[in-house]
C-alpha cells in the first residue's frame, strides 16, 4: 500500500487553492491549514492569505504566530512560517503591536555548514516595518535598535521602517547611521534611498559628498540613490560628478543612475554625450539608454543624436538593441 505524506498533500492542496475564488470554502480551508503541525504548510497558507488580502483570517494568523513563537526553534525551522505570517499581517495593514514587538525581538540561531546563522533576521526587519505603523508610542525607540543589529537584513528592515514611517526623527536616525557607517553597502544604500525618497535640498546636499567616498561601494550606492531621486538638483550633482571623474567603473554607475532617473535634464545630458563624447564613452551611453527599453519618442531622440554624430557603428548597435 502506498502511504501518502500528509504534509505533501497539504502543500499540493494549497498550490491548488492559490488560484481559487475568494469564497467561504477557501477561507475555511486556510483556517484548517494555519494551525498545521508543519511550518511549511503554515507558511504557504499565510502567504496565500496575505496575497489575497483575506482580512477575515487576521485572528487565525495572529493565533498561529503566537503558537509558533512559544517554541519557535523547534516548531518553525528557518522562521519560514513566522516570516510569512508577519508579511501577511503587514500587507493587510494589521495595526496591533503584539506580533510586531515579538517579531522585532526574536533571535533564532540555527546550525549551518559554517557558524550558526540567525534565521530570524528578516523577520525582525519585517516586524519593524509593521511596528512603526501602529500607535505604539515607543515604536521608533525599539526600531532604532535594529540599526546596530548584527544581521544586515534586520538593519535594512529597520532603515526602511524609519524611512517610510519614522517622520523627521526617523530621517535624522538615518543620517546618524550614515555618519557612523556600516560594513554592509546595502545598508547604506537603503539609508541614502530613504533620505532621498522625498528629495529635499538638505537631503541631496547631505548625500552628495558620498558620491566621492573613497569606498567605491559607498560611492556607487550614493550615486544610484541620487539618480533614483529624480530631482533636478540631484541630476546636477551627477552631471558635475561626471565632468570631474576620470574613466573607470564609476562612470558606468553614473550612466546607469542618469538613464534610470526618468528626468528630462538627465536625458538631454545623455543625448549630448551620445552626440559629442569619445566613441567608447558614447557606446557606454547608448548601452545605458538602451537597457531602459526607451519609449518611441526617446528612441527617436537617440536616433537623431546618432545621425548627427554620423557614427555608423553606433547606429548599427542602436538598431540591434531591443525596442520597448
Amino acid at each position: 500500500m502506498v502511504r501518502h505524506d500528509p504534509i505533501e498533500q497539504a502543500l499540493e492542496r494549497l498550490s491548488a487553492l492559490k488560484s481559487a475564488s475568494t469564497d467561504p470554502v477557501l477561507l475555511e480551508e486556510l483556517r484548517v491549514f494555519l494551525p498545521n503541525r508543519s511550518n511549511l504548510v503554515v507558511a504557504k497558507a499565510a502567504k496565500i492569505a496575505g496575497q489575497r488580502r483575506l482580512a477575515e483570517l487576521l485572528p487565525d494568523l495572529v493565533a498561529a504566530f503566537h503558537k509558533l513563537m512559544a517554541d519557535a526553534p523547534r516548531l518553525d525551522k528557518r522562521c519560514a512560517a513566522l516570516t510569512e505570517i508577519v508579511t501577511a499581517l503587514y500587507e493587510m495593514d494589521y495595526r496591533e503591536q503584539d506580533v510586531y514587538r515579538a517579531g522585532l525581538r526574536h533571535v533564532q540561531r540555527e546550525a549551518s555548514f559554517g557558524p550558526p546563522v540567525d534565521a530570524a533576521a528578516h523577520l525582525r526587519g519585517l516586524s519593524a516595518l509593521g511596528l512603526v505603523r501602529t500607535n505604539y508610542r515607543d515604536a521608533l525607540a525599539e526600531v532604532v535598535a535594529l540599526l546596530v543589529d548584527p544581521e544586515p537584513p534586520a538593519r535594512i528592515g529597520g532603515v526602511r521602517a524609519l524611512a517610510t514611517n519614522g517622520g523627521e526623527a526617523g530621517l535624522l536616525a538615518l543620517r546618524l547611521k550614515i555618519l557612523t557607517g556600516d560594513n554592509e553597502p546595502d545598508v547604506l544604500s537603503e539609508c541614502f534611498a530613504g533620505l532621498l525618497a522625498v528629495p529635499s535640498e538638505s537631503a541631496i546636499a547631505f548625500v552628495a559628498p558620498y558620491a566621492d567616498d573613497e569606498d567605491a561601494a559607498v560611492a556607487e550606492a550614493a550615486i544610484l540613490a541620487l539618480g533614483s531621486a529624480r530631482s533636478a538638483k540631484a541630476i546636477h550633482v551627477l552631471k558635475e560628478k561626471w565632468e570631474r571623474t576620470p574613466r573607470g567603473p564609476l562612470k558606468k554607475v553614473m550612466l546607469l543612475a542618469l538613464s534610470t532617473s526618468r528626468n528630462e535634464d538627465a536625458l538631454n545630458f545623455l543625448l549630448g554625450l551620445l552626440e559629442s563624447a569619445p566613441a567608447s564613452a558614447a557606446a557606454e551611453v547608448l548601452s545605458a539608454l538602451s537597457s531602459q527599453r526607451p519609449s518611441d519618442s526617446i528612441r527617436a531622440a537617440i536616433h537623431a543624436a546618432l545621425t548627427r554624430r554620423g557614427d555608423t557603428a553606433l547606429l548599427e548597435a542602436f538598431h540591434r538593441a531591443p525596442s520597448s
